[in-house]
């Protein structure tokens, strides 16, 4: 069991979380959410011990075992494997007492205590670990000083998944990831043995792995049976209870303030007048349900273009001379294509994406695109690279060189960056703010062809699900790369699979290629299906219709 009683804390002068308060039951599997900002990290923060509230307290059985990933990224000569064995820390204490262990006694003591841990499969258990966050053998045994900095908290995260704390805390634990390691690691998470509290906006592995969700909000936390369909389910009607007490109570005010009006000045009913207005003073008002901007996203359409846009005959991309990432391309992409890029991270995705964009020159081969092509492309190193001292104003005011400011502001409007909004600092935005505004420079001149490079990094759920809204409401081409398996099902209606240095069409479902993945079916053919015209669609999943009531896209 895990209480939350009654937490305050406050940061540069700022209520972050206000009397937070929930009784979280033993080994059981926490979904935190709620929108950026909201306070999720400091709260988790303080279940870690970084921070000690103002007001209130946590409590937890003692002696338990708390696990989470540093915010520095593992470094220097060690290797993934042995970062990894390291983790167990009574494994590797055993271990080494063992090699200068002179009393028989005391070493028999140790051999017992290796075998009852499961210690000598610790090596095999480490590994299957790290293949399914994505390191190979060849990996696994490489110094972390050789790696991005996104690997070095893979391994981190292998590390602290080996060592099986009590309380198992992660933040964002799939924002590092491809599609490919997010579904293992979601497979591998719900079969976790202890407690376990998540951040994450994956809506899947909320709904697959967590059995609660804790809602943060306001300062103030509600915890809800269930996964995330479940919470919202409830949420939906706790809000329209709450419309429907205020609507009541806004009823009554108006009665209360009225008779008041009437019978104040009246010898014969100011004293009743009087009671009312004690009643009215003493009624709580009901908060009402405020229109958030930052759930608005409107993809500019673009001018009508004839198919093909974009084809690509037997195509080759790469940064050095001589050596192609990928080789043998042959796609085609039409005005109205959805397509998801499936694949490995390092497999040539974000590759095949630049090729897309034109920022890359083919090596070999061909690619045919109308000059008057437009494109959107969209990284997370464009968010990373926005001026922290400029305001969205400034930045789009630059990109829209002679445009008016009452187009410049209609296009950060589009965004959610209306008035006020549109002049804060950068530098003050949140994570999601920042995309959002990286999404609003790159289709200001109304793209035929948007390519999305894990575009929901930072966003939140309800965020993602407008962003899908939009991307569903955009008349032109989109290309995915995304690790959120939900996003993929509602707004991709064609798979591509880069694999073994090339990329064809993936012949199944999101579905079928997670099965895959996980080893629950063999792998299909990357071919077209029998009978699949060069660019006809695959048929839409079931989530795709019931959005879009049963049309094609």
């Amino acid at each position: 069991m895990l209480n939350l009683n009654g937490i305050t804390v406050r940061l540069g002068g700022r209520t972050i979380l206000d009397r937070a308060t929930a009784a979280l039951p033993g080994r059981s599997r926490i979904g935190l959410i709620g929108r950026n900002g909201a306070g999720k990290s400091t709260l988790m923060k303080v279940m870690m011990g970084f921070i000690d509230p103002d007001e209130g307290r946590l409590d937890m059985p003692r002696a338990t075992r708390i696990g989470y990933i540093a915010q520095e990224a593992p470094d220097g000569q060690t290797t993934p494997i042995d970062l990894v064995l390291a983790a167990d820390t009574e494994r590797a204490a055993l271990l080494h007492e063992s090699e200068t262990c002179q009393d028989m006694d005391r070493f028999g003591e140790i051999h017992e205590r290796l075998m009852a841990i499961d210690a000598y499969s610790a090596p095999a258990r480490a590994a299957r670990i790290l293949v399914g966050l994505g390191f190979d053998e060849a990996m696994q045994n490489q110094p972390l000083s050789t790696y991005s900095g996104g690997w070095k908290m893979r391994a981190a995260l292998a590390a602290l998944l080996f060592s099986e704390p009590d309380l198992l805390l992660l933040d964002e634990p799939s924002n590092h990831l491809d599609l490919e390691a997010t579904l293992w690691l979601e497979n591998f998470l719900k079969n976790y043995p202890a407690m376990m509290v998540v951040i994450s906006h994956e809506r899947d592995l909320l709904n697959n792995v967590v059995d609660n969700i804790l809602h943060l909000e306001n300062g103030k936390t509600t915890l809800y049976t269930g996964g995330y369909d479940s919470f919202e389910r409830q949420r939906a009607e706790r809000l329209a209870q709450m419309a429907a007490a205020k609507a009541s109570q806004d009823a009554q005010r108006a009665k209360l303030q009225d008779y008041i009006a009437r019978n104040s000045a009246r010898a014969s009913t100011a004293k009743q007048a009087q009671s009312r207005q004690k009643a009215l003073a003493r009624m709580q008002p009901i908060a009402s349900l405020v229109e958030d901007p930052s759930l608005s996203f409107d993809f500019p359409n673009p001018e009508e273009m004839k198919p093909p846009l974009v084809t690509m005959d037997m195509a080759a991309v790469g940064y050095e001379a001589d050596k192609p990432i990928l080789k043998k391309l042959n796609l085609r992409l039409d005005p109205d294509d959805r397509v998801a890029l499936l694949g490995r991270n390092g497999n040539g995705k974000t590759t095949l994406a630049r090729l897309l964009a034109a920022q890359l020159p083919t090596m070999e081969g061909e690619v045919h695109a109308p000059s008057k092509l437009k494109v959107g492309y969209f990284t997370q190193y464009q968010v990373e690279e926005l001026d922290g001292d400029d305001t969205p104003l400034e930045h789009m005011t630059r990109q829209m060189q002679g445009a008016s400011q009452a187009a410049v502001r209609a296009q950060l409007g589009r965004f959610g960056f209306s008035g006020a909004r549109a002049t804060q600092q950068v530098g003050n935005l949140s994570g999601g703010e920042r995309a959002r505004l990286a999404l609003a420079l790159i289709t200001r001149e109304a793209p035929h062809l948007l390519i999305l490079d894990e575009p929901t990094n930072h966003l939140d759920v309800d965020t993602r699900e407008a962003l899908v809204q939009a991307l569903n409401s955009f008349s032109g081409a989109v290309v995915l790369v995304s690790h959120d398996r939900h996003m993929l099902e509602l707004a991709a209606d064609r798979l591509v699979l880069v694999d073994n240095g090339t990329a064809k069409d993936f012949s199944g479902s999101i579905d079928d290629y997670t099965d895959m993945i996980l080893g629950r079916k063999p792998a299909k053919s990357a071919e077209a299906p029998k009978g699949q015209q060069k660019g006809q669609k695959q048929a839409s999943s079931p989530k795709q219709k019931a959005m879009k009531g049963g049309n094609r896209w």
